[in-house]
Parts: structure tokens; sequence; C-alpha cells
């Protein structure tokens, strides 16, 4: 009988250290409150909107940060009608990119995102 207790009370002590070790929270995300910045590399100007927004100059060498659930469409004309890229990139693509965690990425010529 005493040792069927030592032996709950070994497994009971166990478990216990195993799960307090474990974190049943989402992630954290670095980049989720100030979001990911998005520089221009691509060697010429293109042009980005938020969503339904205002179409704005993405001059070379400049930023842009996107937050998770943000919508920032990419073009190659300032009237933002024709898509830079085949597929635009979102939160997710950007966050995928940087290997570095830091919450930088560039987009280069033809659309190819990099880590900055």
């Amino acid at each position: 009988m005493r040792t069927k207790t030592v032996a709950t009370l070994l497994i009971s002590f166990f478990l216990t250290t195993l799960w307090a070790g474990y974190s049943f929270a989402e992630p954290k995300d670095p980049c989720r409150e100030a979001g990911i910045i998005v520089k221009n590399l691509t060697t010429r100007n293109l042009w980005y909107k938020h969503k339904d927004g205002a179409c704005y100059i993405w001059v070379k060498n400049h930023i842009f940060a996107i937050k998770p659930g943000g919508d920032i469409g990419i073009f190659s004309d300032l009237t933002c009608e024709t898509n830079y890229c085949k597929d635009n990139p979102v939160y997710k693509d950007y966050k995928a990119t940087d290997g570095n965690g830091d919450c930088r990425v560039r987009i280069l010529p033809d659309c190819r995102l990099s880590d900055m």
C-alpha cells in the first residue's frame, strides 16, 4: 500500500512539473504592436495603399509598417491599379521572411522578400 502512495506522489510531482513548464498561451509576437517594417529596395519607385485608402508613392529606399490584419497593396502604377506582386504579401508573409526577429524585411526586384 505504501509503495502505491509513493508511486502516486512521484507521478503527480512529475506531471505537475512537466505541465508547469508548458505554456498554453499563444507564442509572443514581438512585431505585433509596432508592425513589421518593409523597405523598398526594388531600385524603383512603387505605390501602396491601405485597403480602400488613398494611393501613396513608395519611394525606393523608404519604408512602411504593416501590422497583423493589415491590408497593404503594392502597385507599380500611380493609380494603384496594377499589382506589383503576383500575390500581394500580407503580414504573415513578411513575418515568415523575418528570420532574425527584428521586425524588418525588404522587398527586392520581382517582388522577392528578404530579411533585413
